[in-house]
């Protein structure tokens, strides 16, 4: 069974940082690419940031491009998302996942972790 649980996320000012950290488990982490997404309140969850397997290939949107930062480590099984200059519109619960996310047996859902929630106010 894949499970995915993040920490790390919290209450900071703008402009501030926080690091996002993931751990996965239940298939092979170096096998699949890995993905942050975020989903703030009546908003659809968008992706902000995907690695592959082995760290070659790095994207992100337009909206976090030069902000964050994702890596993961293949041998703890963990990927992470540094966000720097944080802006009041990156507030949301941010999830990992890798990609594509494994299906639920016998249903039309996917997994996904519980998500760590990220505020930024001043």
């Amino acid at each position: 069974q894949v499970q995915l649980v993040e920490s790390g996320g919290g209450l900071v000012q703008p402009g501030g940082s926080l690091s996002l950290s993931c751990a996965a488990s239940g298939f092979t982490f170096s096998r699949f690419p890995m993905s942050w997404h975020r989903q703030a309140p009546g908003k659809e969850r968008e992706l902000v940031a995907l690695i592959s397997p082995w760290s070659t290939n790095i994207q992100y949107p337009d909206s976090v491009k030069g902000r964050f930062t994702i890596s993961r480590d293949n041998a703890k099984n963990r990927v992470y998302l540094q966000m720097n200059l944080l802006k009041p519109e990156d507030t949301a619960v941010y999830y990992c996942n890798r990609d594509p996310p494994s299906r639920v047996p016998d249903t039309n859902k996917y997994y996904w972790g519980q998500g760590t929630q990220v505020t930024v106010s001043s």
